[in-house]
């Protein structure tokens, strides 16, 4: 199936009182949680209605629909019904400032901006540039039981738009149709930017094959089905919320726990009572479940209560693979994703599938991969390059950015990631770093991953990074910042001392620096050119 309409309707007609998204609702005791949820129907039927009111409103055909709302039913819905309407939807991150708000509505063309209620941010830069801007309102009723949102315009009274609580949560057939017709796999439907490891973000635009093709892939390299319940830890404005666990379980008939924020004091009992039995997050996140888990003074173990964790979005170090599955007792998953490849492009299989490579990303799942030199020309097993990609998962090209095209497209239609790696003998691809982060100390090139997963190797850090800064000498120095898992536990000269057990001499960084935290996107991605430009500042202060 190419569009998500064909998905969504095709899984919605096998079980369609099956729950899609349950939201929990914490009891006063904040121990337990009541819950609220939707069904395929219900979902289906909110989508399209909504997609039908944009149309009715002026919306026409490839407009594009920001889309500023937290985590929750409303974004899902009002998403899937922008691309059912022909739209292209544009979720944003909600905590942006008016500044960013300008950029990214300006960049994507934004025809409309449907915005949480209290927002104001998100409302102001709207306004400001003359945008046509709805309001939401998440409406929890848990007396009787209803779950639904409802729009108005702000600029006009408060006029009510749009309710789903009014629209049927049974099969309509046809009384319930797409007045912009059916879309068509070649339709954008999903404009997101990247994270601007390289500079200013740029803006991509996804089909729906593209989606279809990427949530199809994880679908199945995960072996998903009905049965599958995931909890949605990941913001759902980026590829690795929004494909690499919602739309892949839509694709699946599956179902979803949609907490409003991560919270690791609650997770583990959303699991149980929800019956969850995955979830995919960053590193980060990983490794803040683990200390909870170390540092809970209860005998209970959460053991064997998930069939898989998946890691994707930032590097998986070897050791905090090893200590996930020694605690959480079920198989790590580490995959790659980007923005530009609808998220996932490769992956470790599951257990009965091959086996797991610590430190690597896995193989290509119904995507191409290869590694090519600096001339383009395409390396053997084993040899390091730019790791290029193909498949139906891939973009066409940025928005309005042709000199990034040439940049990233070779002549022969191959995706330039703008990562070094190189693939081993069973076809597994290992990552060495981002081709702009590899850092050149006097002619000797030094992969950040390897000093990092070292660096991981002490059981006394937490989370440790690795960067180069200009010298003078050598053109650039290594330096490393590291969180301890207690304070003041460690020494630059107990750091330095075990990385030379380590690693050859010019591998060792030349500045340590001990803290007790490092600025993240809010995806939880750690960019090495921030973190660097960061803590140079703050030393030459």
């Amino acid at each position: 199936m190419s569009t998500l309409y064909q998905i969504f309707k095709d899984t919605t007609s096998r079980d369609n009182k099956k729950k899609l998204v349950t939201i929990p609702i914490a009891k006063a005791d904040s121990s337990s949680f009541s819950s609220l949820s939707i069904t395929y129907q219900k979902f289906l039927n909110d989508s399209v209605s909504f997609a039908n009111k944009l149309i009715e409103k002026g919306i026409k055909t490839g407009d594009v629909v920001s889309i500023v709302i937290t985590n929750g039913y409303p974004i899902l819905s009002c998403f899937l019904g922008s691309t059912f309407a022909r739209c292209i939807a544009a979720p944003l991150n909600s905590a942006y400032k008016s500044e960013e708000f300008n950029f990214y509505y300006k960049d994507m063309g934004a025809n409309i901006v449907i915005v949480q209620k209290g927002l104001s941010e998100a409302l102001k830069s709207a306004n400001e540039l003359g945008i046509k801007v709805w309001e939401i309102v998440n409406v929890e009723d848990e007396k009787n039981g209803k779950l639904y949102y409802i729009i108005t315009d702000p600029n006009n009274n408060d006029e009510l738009i749009f309710s789903s609580e009014t629209v049927s949560e049974e099969d309509e057939g046809d009384k319930i149709k797409l007045e912009a017709g059916v879309p068509n796999k070649d339709d954008k439907a999903l404009f997101l930017h990247t994270s601007g490891s390289t500079g200013r973000p740029k803006g991509v635009p996804l089909t729906h094959e593209n989606l279809a093709t990427s949530s199809g892939n994880i679908s199945s390299t995960f072996h998903l089905t009905p049965s599958d319940c995931s909890y949605v830890v990941m913001p759902l404005f980026h590829v690795h919320g929004l494909i690499g666990v919602c739309l892949s379980t839509f694709n699946a008939g599956a179902s979803l726990v949609v907490p409003q924020r991560f919270s690791a004091s609650v997770f583990w009992n959303q699991v149980k009572q929800f019956g969850v039995n995955w979830y995919s997050a960053v590193p980060t996140i990983h490794t803040i479940l683990c200390n909870v888990e170390q540092s809970s003074s209860t005998t209970s173990s959460n053991k064997g209560l998930l069939r898989f964790i998946r890691s994707s979005s930032s590097s998986l170090s070897p050791t905090l693979l090893e200590t996930l599955e020694q605690f959480f007792g079920c198989p790590v998953i580490e995959s790659y994703g980007m923005t530009e490849a609808s998220h996932q492009m490769a992956s470790n299989p599951l257990p009965q599938d091959g086996p797991r490579k610590p430190g690597s990303v896995g193989k290509g799942f119904n995507v191409q991969i290869s590694i090519v030199n600096d001339n383009g020309e395409h390396q053997k097993q084993g040899d390091a390059g730019e790791v290029c990609i193909k498949g139906k998962n891939v973009m066409h090209g940025y928005h309005n950015n042709p000199q990034a095209n040439i940049d990233n497209f070779t002549k022969d239609g191959w995706f330039l990631t703008g990562d070094i790696g190189y693939l081993d003998q069973d076809g597994y691809l290992i990552l060495k770093g981002r081709k702009k982060e590899i850092i050149n100390r006097g002619g000797e090139k030094i992969s950040p991953l390897e000093v990092d997963n070292a660096l991981l190797e002490n059981d006394k850090i937490l989370e440790a990074v690795c960067f180069g800064v200009p010298d003078e000498k050598y053109g650039e120095e290594i330096w490393a910042a590291i969180i301890p898992k207690v304070p003041q536990s460690l020494t630059v000269e107990e750091i330095t001392q075990f990385l030379q057990k380590k690693l050859i001499s010019f591998k060792v960084p030349k500045k340590i620096i001990i803290t007790d935290n490092f600025p993240k996107t809010a995806s939880g991605k750690i960019q090495r050119r921030f973190i660097a430009e960061f803590f140079l500042k703050q030393q030459q202060q």
